[in-house]
């Protein structure tokens, strides 16, 4: 797809969130990038009598209406890309004539059912041969556990969530890299499939689909597609960083490779940038992980719980029937004086949904340290305990890998909350940079532009075109003076 480079080109991006969706129109020119959201909507848990799903199709029937109205709005609009969380999976039947029908709705990530079967996978193999493959942090939900609970994969082939969707818009399926790397089954060094773990693990051939790279063509819209979206002509597919942290690092505005990031949203994924994985037992030993990213490169970090705590926190008050806005919260949070308890948001306790202030406090009786008892107390205890989290988890970043950090980039819905802002950078002692928030979007956005040539070059370079075109905050470590850089 070559197009004349300094040509305005118009994209949709579909980026799905663990607590929402969206589509994002963007346009892209060198020095310029506009973006609009065309539509939002709601995304989170399902329960279920057996455990915790996702609506998969009615994602589906709200990506449609995105993209109708996004064609409505740009009429030449010239490519869609997807990207959404990882490890998660919809199993379609692979069976001659069945016309790659789905079987149920696709499980979610927080639901137990891995519990029972996590020990079984490691009699077949042991954790420090899996991430000497895999390079991957132990999770529960990670992908090869959640196929150990299937009952029967037998003549079924797994789609991860974007690659589903892909295939839904286009009849075509591949595994996308970047998500690909998050399911335990990515050999960390070549960047495929790893067949004598899959062979080991009981697998059968056929569950997964050939790997590609961001920036692959997987197809046109199918004509049942263009119907039900009134798009009248042929629009092409192609992957991008389809796991949201990865489109999310290729949207932080770095200038060189000194810097760590922080994708914060539901979950707060730490960590740096390199050429090559780190599996060293040292790395494993500290739960990090080897996700690929864009241009061969890996993402290196930790995932920490996030502002998930936060969001459930609220969502608990006001089933209570306790009143209160966020930011309402924050402003309490803020006049907190600092130095008050803590708890370890890694904590198992904190993964399911559920009374998350119940649970912070049994965190903090269990530590010997004061209970927070009001609203605002309680939200500073959970910002200042995702803040020294970060902090440390950077100072592991930096001594596992041995790449300098000099500055923190924190990106995503994060980005907005200064009091986290300004408590990281006082917790790690580095400059944070706030923002863009829509980074995954815009990460998005930016590798579809590349693979129509609008854009060209490398990730830097990417970039660079993003520099010019977005604006940043940034906070110095035990100093509330903040500089806006244009």
């Amino acid at each position: 797809m070559n197009r004349p480079s300094g040509a305005e080109i118009s994209l949709a991006a579909v980026d799905l969130g663990a607590s929402s969706g969206r589509v994002m129109l963007g346009r892209v020119a060198p020095g310029r990038i506009e973006l609009t959201e065309v539509n939002r909507f709601r995304n989170g848990a399902v329960r279920l009598p057996d455990g915790l799903y996702w609506d998969i199709l009615g994602l589906y029937q709200d990506i449609l209406a995105g993209l109708r109205d996004a064609h409505q709005q740009a009429p030449g609009l010239a490519g869609i890309g997807i990207d959404t969380w990882a490890v998660d999976y919809g199993l379609i039947s692979d069976q001659p004539g069945a016309g790659g029908a789905l079987i149920g709705n696709p499980r979610n990530y927080r639901d137990p059912r891995t519990e029972p079967v996590i020990d079984t996978v490691h009699r077949h193999v042991a954790p420090h041969e899996l991430y000497a493959v895999n390079g991957l942090q132990h999770l529960p939900f990670n992908t090869l556990y959640q196929f150990a609970a299937e009952p029967d994969l037998t003549g079924r082939q797994a789609l991860l969530i974007p690659d589903l969707l892909g295939y839904w818009l286009t009849g075509n399926r591949v595994a996308e890299q970047t998500n690909a790397s998050t399911t335990g089954l990515l050999n960390a060094t070549t960047g495929d499939w790893d067949r004598p773990l899959i062979e080991k693990l009981g697998l059968p051939a056929g569950l997964l689909p050939p790997v590609v790279a961001p920036g692959h063509v997987v197809g046109e819209l199918t004509a049942a597609v263009r119907a039900d979206t009134g798009i009248g002509r042929a629009i092409p597919v192609t992957t991008v960083g389809s796991h949201d942290t990865a489109s999310a690092v290729v949207g932080v505005p770095a200038e060189n490779e000194n810097f760590a990031y922080i994708s914060c949203g539901t979950w707060g994924l730490v960590g740096v940038e390199l050429d090559a994985p780190v599996l060293t037992q040292d790395s494993r030993a500290a739960n990090f992980t080897n996700e690929r990213g864009i241009d061969g490169t890996i993402r290196y970090l930790r995932n920490v719980m996030g502002l998930w705590i936060l969001s459930e926190t609220l969502r608990t008050w006001k089933l209570q029937g306790v009143k209160g806005t966020l930011q309402g919260r924050l402003e309490e949070a803020a006049r907190v004086p600092a130095g008050g308890p803590v708890f370890d948001p890694d904590g198992p306790e904190f993964l399911a949904p559920g009374d998350m202030p119940a649970r912070i406090a049994a965190a903090c009786r269990n530590n010997g340290q004061p209970i927070p008892t009001t609203p605002g107390e309680i939200v500073r205890c959970i910002l200042d305990s995702l803040a020294i989290t970060f902090a440390a988890r950077i100072d592991d970043a930096q001594r596992l890998s041995g790449r300098r950090i000099d500055v923190v980039h924190i990106v995503g819905g994060g980005a907005r909350n200064t009091l986290l802002c300004q408590l990281i950078a006082d917790a790690c002692g580095r400059p944070v940079v706030a923002g863009p928030v829509e980074s995954t979007a815009l990460g998005n956005i930016l590798v579809q532009a590349r693979t129509h040539g609008i854009l060209r070059g490398d990730r830097w370079e990417l970039r660079r075109h993003l520099r010019t075109a977005t604006t940043t905050r940034t906070y110095r470590p035990a100093a509330a003076l903040v500089a806006d850089r244009p």
